[in-house]
C-alpha cells in the first residue's frame, strides 16, 4: 500500500514588540537643571525608538521640589498608564530619580512586578523583575533614603546658620524685597502699608479696610485681593517695625516636607534693627492695644485660628479640601462641591466630628489627641464612598476605617423602629376614632 504524506507549511510566529517607556526627573527649577530634564527626554526617546524589538511608549517626566515626593503628576500618570497596559517595561536613570522613599519604591516595584511589568535602573544595571533584583533595590534605595535625609539636615544647619546672622531667602511681605538676604523697603508699597494701620487707628475694621483697599483697586503683595484676615495678620506683624521673627514654622519630616507651626519645639530667632522700619514702634504699640480692646468689646468678632484638622481632609470624589461646618450644636466636615453645586456635582456626605476623632485615636492608638500628635503621625485623609476614611500616616502606612452617623434615626435598633412603627399607628387609629365619633355626633344632630 502505498503511503500518502501531507506537507504542513510552519507559519512563523510575529514576536510582539516590548513596549517600553521611560522615566526622567530633575529635583529643582533651576535653567541647568532643566535643561537637564530636556537632554534626559531626548535621551530616551533615541534610545527606545532606535531599540530594535521595542515600541516607544513614551517619556514620563517631572520637574519635582524632592524625589521624596509621591504627588509628582508624570510619576502618577506612568503608573495609571501601566494599570491599563500600556507598558511592558520602564527605563529610568537610577533608583533615586525614580524615588527616595524606599517604602514607595517598593510599593511601585511590586505592584509593577505583579502586572508582569519590569523596571530597568540604568546606573545600577538591575532589573525588577530579575531574581535578586527587590533584594537590592531595597538595599539600594534605603542608602538613597538616608542620603535624602542626609541633604536635608544640611540644608537645615545652612538654613538655621542663617537665622542666626539674620538673613533672609524667601519672604513674601508687601512692603519690602529681598536684596542680598535683606529687606528693602518698596516705597509704593510701603505707603499702602501706613495706610493700612492710619485707617485702623481711626476706627476701621479689618474687613472695612480690605473692602477699601479692593473697590480702588489695590492688591496684595501676590496680586490678589485684600480680606479682613490679611489685614490682621498684616497688622500684627512685627516685621514692619524693622524686626524679624525667623522660623516660625518648620518641615518636621524630611520626606513628606510639610511645614509646621513652631510652637516651641524647635528654636526660634528674632532679630531686632534687621532692616529698615516702615511703622514706627508707638504706631504699632497702639494698633496692639487697639485689636485687644476690639477682641473684648466683641469676642465673637475675633480672627478665627485654624482647626487641628483643616486642610487635613480631601474628598475622594472630587479633591476638594473638606471644611468644617456647625449644625445643630454638632460639628461636621463637608465637601464644599457638594455644598455649593449640590448632590449632582459630588455625592458626597457630611462626616461628624466625633467619627473623625474617633477614628483617629483608632488608626494611632491614642487616648487623646492633639494638633501636634496629628501633624506628626498623618500625611492626610482621604474621605471615600460607602463612609470610609483613609489614613495616610507619616510612616508611609495607609490604613482605611469606617464611619458612622450619629444621627438618631441612624443609631436606631430594630426593637426601637418596631416600637416607634406601632405608637404612630395606635396614634393614627386614636385620631381616626375621634374623627369617626365627631362626624357621627354632627351627622344624628
Amino acid at each position: 500500500m502505498e503511503q500518502k504524506i501531507t506537507k504542513y507549511i510552519a507559519i512563523p510566529t510575529i514576536k510582539k514588540a516590548k513596549r517600553v517607556a521611560a522615566y526622567a526627573r530633575v529635583s529643582t527649577g533651576k535653567d541647568a537643571m532643566l535643561h537637564s530634564l530636556s537632554s534626559q527626554v531626548s535621551y530616551y526617546a533615541n534610545y527606545i525608538q532606535n531599540h530594535k524589538g521595542w515600541r516607544y511608549a513614551g517619556v514620563y517626566a517631572d520637574e519635582a521640589v524632592s524625589g521624596t515626593l509621591d504627588n509628582r503628576e508624570n510619576f502618577q500618570k506612568l503608573l495609571e498608564d501601566c494599570r491599563l497596559g500600556k507598558i511592558d517595561m520602564i527605563m529610568t536613570k537610577s533608583i533615586s530619580r525614580f524615588s527616595r522613599n524606599t517604602i514607595t519604591l517598593l510599593s511601585a516595584v511590586r505592584e509593577l512586578k505583579d502586572q508582569g511589568i519590569d523596571i530597568y535602573f540604568e546606573e545600577q544595571n538591575i532589573h525588577s523583575l530579575s531574581g535578586d533584583g527587590e533584594l537590592m533595590l531595597s538595599i539600594l534605595a534605603s542608602y538613597a533614603q538616608e542620603e535624602a535625609r542626609s541633604v536635608s539636615e544640611n540644608m537645615l544647619w545652612r538654613v538655621r546658620q542663617n537665622f542666626k546672622n539674620g538673613l533672609v531667602f524667601s519672604k513674601t511681605i508687601l512692603g519690602y524685597r529681598i536684596r542680598n538676604s535683606k529687606l528693602v523697603i518698596v516705597p509704593s508699597e510701603a505707603e499702602i502699608v501706613k495706610r493700612i494701620f492710619a485707617l485702623y487707628l481711626t476706627g476701621k475694621g479689618c474687613a472695612g479696610i480690605a473692602k477699601v483697599l479692593n473697590e480702588e483697586g489695590i492688591r496684595s503683595r501676590l496680586g490678589n485681593k485684600f480680606s479682613g484676615s490679611t489685614i490682621h495678620y498684616m497688622l500684627r506683624n512685627r516685621d514692619y517695625v524693622g524686626e524679624l521673627n525667623l522660623q516660625k514654622t518648620y518641615r518636621y519630616d524630611y520626606l513628606s516636607k510639610k511645614p509646621k507651626l513652631n510652637k516651641g519645639e524647635k528654636t526660634k530667632y528674632i532679630v531686632h534693627d534687621s532692616h529698615e522700619a516702615i511703622i514706627d514702634e508707638d504706631t504699632f504699640t497702639r494698633v496692639q492695644s487697639e485689636i485687644a480692646k476690639r477682641e473684648i468689646a466683641h469676642p465673637n468678632c475675633r480672627v478665627k485660628t485654624k482647626h487641628m484638622y483643616s486642610g487635613l481632609i480631601t474628598c475622594g470624589r472630587c479633591g476638594s479640601t473638606l471644611g468644617r461646618g456647625n449644625s445643630n450644636n454638632k460639628f461636621q466636615w463637608r465637601c464644599p462641591t457638594y455644598r455649593v453645586k449640590g448632590k449632582a456635582a459630588c455625592p458626597s456626605t457630611y462626616i461628624p466630628e466625633s467619627e473623625i476623632e474617633r477614628l483617629i485615636k483608632e488608626v494611632l492608638n491614642e487616648y487623646a489627641i492633639d494638633e501636634k500628635v496629628i501633624q506628626s503621625n498623618i500625611q492626610s485623609i482621604i474621605a471615600h464612598e460607602g463612609r470610609t476614611l483613609e489614613f495616610k500616616l507619616a510612616s508611609g502606612e495607609s490604613i482605611t476605617k469606617t464611619w458612622s452617623l450619629t444621627s438618631r434615626k441612624e443609631s436606631w435598633t430594630e426593637e426601637m423602629r418596631n416600637k416607634a412603627s406601632l405608637l404612630t399607628k395606635q396614634q393614627h387609629q386614636e385620631r381616626r376614632t375621634i374623627y369617626e365619633e365627631n362626624h357621627s355626633h354632627s351627622v344624628n344632630d
